[in-house]
């Protein structure tokens, strides 16, 4: 089921449960792709994810945060429902990037925080071209191990919500990006 293997997004029918969402943005891909790469500015548009730096095996910011295959992502905070209200209670992600294609505007990372038996999750993001010079975002993430029951209960409808908003945010933003730059 991992990036790594396969060079594909993984089969929803290969885990527990996914979470998927997809937008159509009036912006080429060549400015989606940057606005989807710059984590910095995440805490500006996006309500789900707020923030996400590359890191060590234990967390620790480093220096050069350039995502390359294989690095650690520590992606906090996690806000579940998606808000950019900072009093709720958020969570986290630590992951290793699996696949960063710039070429083909795709990038994954699989969860690296416990035993796979116990929760595995991998997260695909992608940039399609599309008539009329638009871009479709399409965004997947597959939950599977033990663990994965309990947040589909617990934090699933939360976590479909978070794809939402961050597809409609990533969208609002490229294209207002594109109408500064006409």
């Amino acid at each position: 089921m991992e990036a790594s293997t396969t060079g594909l997004p993984p089969l929803s029918s290969k885990g527990v449960f996914s979470v998927s969402s997809s937008s159509v943005i009036n912006a080429p891909r060549e400015v989606v792709w940057e606005v989807l790469m710059d984590w910095k500015s995440y805490k500006e548009w996006n309500p789900f994810v707020r923030d996400q730096r590359i890191t060590d095996a234990r967390k620790n910011h480093l220096p050069d945060e350039t995502p390359r295959e294989g690095c650690y992502l520590y992606i906090h905070p996690v806000h579940v429902p998606p808000t950019f209200d900072s009093k709720w209670l958020t969570n986290s992600a630590f992951e290793r990037i699996a696949t960063l294609d710039h070429e083909n505007y795709r990038t994954a990372w699989v969860n690296i925080e416990m035993p796979h038996w116990l929760f595995n999750a991998e997260r695909w993001q992608a940039l399609v071209e599309v008539e009329g010079g638009k871009t479709r975002y399409e965004t997947i993430e597959v939950f599977g191990g033990l663990l994965a029951y309990l947040i589909r209960v617990f934090v699933g409808n939360g976590l479909k919500k978070g794809f939402i908003a961050m597809a409609e945010g990533l969208k609002s933003r490229s294209e207002e990006r594109c109408e500064g730059h006409s």
